[in-house]
C-alpha cells in the first residue's frame, strides 16, 4: 500500500530532522539557528513533508509585500523520485498566492537541471546568473522568476498542474507515494 505524503508548517521540534536532511542535500548547510530564526520571522513560511509522520523533506520562503522568495527546498535521498519536492514547491506557491504574492523568485545551481525543469513546469523563467554564488565550489546560480502569479491564466495553469499532481478535485495538499 502506498504511503500518504502530507505537508504541514515546520515547528521548532522539527529542526533536528530538517538538519539531517539539510546536511544530506547541501554541501554547505545552513546552521540550525538559521531555521530557528526563520521560524520566528513573520515574513517567512516553512513547511515539512511527512510520510507516516516522519519528515522526508522541507521547504521555505519569505513573502514580502507581493513577492515570494523561495529560500530552500530539500528532500532526503531515500525519498527522491516520488514528487515530494514538487509537492513542497506547490505548498509554497499556494501559500504565496494566499498571501497576495504576484511574483516569485529563487536561485538554483546551474548544474541542477532536474530542479530547473520542475521550476519551469510551474512557470519560473531564467532571469539572470549570479556568478560564483555557491561557496562550496563557486558554481553559478540561475535566478528564476514567475512574474504573473496574480493572473487568472497562471492560476488556471497552476490548478491544472496541482490537480494532476495530487489527482484531486478540491482536496487538501496531500499526495501518494
Amino acid at each position: 500500500m502506498a504511503a500518504i505524503v502530507s505537508l504541514r508548517q515546520m515547528k521548532r521540534d522539527d529542526t533536528p530532522k530538517v538538519m539531517e536532511i539539510e546536511r544530506e542535500c547541501f554541501p554547505v548547510p545552513w546552521h540550525e539557528s538559521a531555521y530557528l530564526t526563520e521560524l520566528a520571522n513573520r515574513s517567512a513560511y516553512y513547511i515539512v513533508s511527512t510520510i507516516d509522520e516522519e519528515i522526508v523533506g522541507y521547504a521555505g520562503m519569505w513573502v514580502i509585500i507581493d513577492e515570494a522568495h523561495i529560500t530552500t527546498l530539500g528532500v532526503c535521498k531515500s525519498s527522491r523520485g516520488h514528487k515530494i519536492g514538487e509537492q513542497l514547491l506547490v505548498g509554497l506557491l499556494e501559500e504565496a498566492m494566499k498571501r497576495g504574492a504576484k511574483r516569485a523568485t529563487l536561485e538554483v545551481r546551474q548544474s541542477n537541471q532536474v530542479a530547473q525543469n520542475l521550476y519551469v513546469k510551474y512557470g519560473f523563467k531564467p532571469a539572470a546568473v549570479r556568478r560564483g554564488y555557491y561557496t562550496d565550489n563557486h558554481e553559478n546560480a540561475l535566478v528564476m522568476w514567475i512574474d504573473d502569479m496574480g493572473t487568472n491564466s497562471y492560476r488556471a495553469d497552476f490548478k491544472a498542474l496541482t490537480d494532476q499532481l495530487f489527482n484531486r478535485d478540491g482536496a487538501t495538499t496531500e499526495g501518494v507515494v
